[in-house]
This record gives structure tokens, sequence and C-alpha cells, in this order.
């Protein structure tokens, strides 16, 4: 004798919507903590060697940066805003 039987629908549309909402709550939650990119955050975010960085837009004046003990530094916020600029240009 088995035991009663669950069934339980899903609106699959509406899951994948309510997934994409939390996902991109989390990605804002992240963004929010970075304040700024080093090179190696940068590199990753544009999956871009350094050399490319340099070859396409670092040296654009409007790429916002920051160089501190040789180290350089990227506000987060401001260098999104000008890479997605920058991309829409290309």
């Amino acid at each position: 004798m088995s035991g009663p039987m669950v069934q339980v629908k899903l609106d699959e549309q509406q899951l994948r919507q309510l997934c994409q909402e939390q996902i991109g709550m989390l990605l804002k939650e992240y963004d929010a903590d970075l304040v700024y990119w080093d090179a190696a955050e940068l590199m990753r975010r544009t999956q871009m060697s350094w050399n490319t960085i340099q070859d396409r837009f670092f040296f654009d004046s409007r790429m916002p940066k920051h160089k501190l003990g040789g180290k350089w530094y990227f506000p987060a916020r401001k260098t999104r805003e000008f890479l997605e600029t920058w991309l829409a240009e290309q």
C-alpha cells in the first residue's frame, strides 16, 4: 500500500522570472560591496587581457582610474558606466 501522491505544478515562466529577479538582486548586492576594482577584477569583468584593455580603452580620457602605490584602482560604479557607454560606441 502506497501513501498519498502529491502533484506539484509550476509555471515555468514565472519561476524563471523569479529566479532572474533573485539573481539580479544578489548581483547588485555583490556589486555594492565592491567600491573599487583592481586590475585583476577589471580583467575578469571585461574578459580581456591587460594588453587588450590598454589597447582598447585604458587611455580613453573618460576611463575612471587612480594609481595608488604603483597599483591601478577603478571606481566600480563609474567604471561599469564607462564600459557600458564605451561598448555601445563600438
